[in-house]
């Protein structure tokens, strides 16, 4: 899973280093409490999602980039909700215009901006509820 999720972040943001944030990433899958999977016919991993069903917090999601449009998020997404009923929140690059736009499609809405602690980068601050 960190292969997949090194691989599909360098493609959407090329200018940071995530192969650097591995340790960050594996250490991200001791703390955050949930863990969802998407997987294939032969039971190859297509992506995954880390969230906290208790607060609601979608910590990361990470699509391969040979499944990109082809429903996992949204699969992904459909479980991070069904598992969480006061709602879910999260962060998103402004720079992700991809990601944005699913976030709307999949029914979230700004309630605010930020910044990247790792990455400078600018976030929109965003949330879905029932």
């Amino acid at each position: 899973m960190a292969d997949l999720w090194v691989a599909s972040w360098s493609a959407i943001l090329p200018d940071i280093d995530f192969t650097a944030r591995r340790a960050w990433l594996l250490a991200r899958f001791e703390t955050v409490p949930q863990l969802v999977v998407a997987k294939d016919g032969a039971g190859c991993i297509l992506g995954f999602a880390l969230y906290d069903a208790t607060s609601g917090w979608l910590d990361q999601i990470a699509v391969a980039l040979d499944a990109l449009g082809g429903g996992v998020a949204h699969r992904l997404m459909t479980s991070v909700k069904s598992a969480c009923p006061n709602g879910v929140r999260l962060d998103v690059n402004v720079d992700n215009p991809r990601a944005v736009a699913f976030y709307l499609r999949e029914g979230f809405r700004q309630t605010g901006e930020g910044t990247n602690p790792s990455s400078g980068l600018r976030t929109l601050s965003m949330q879905w509820t029932r």
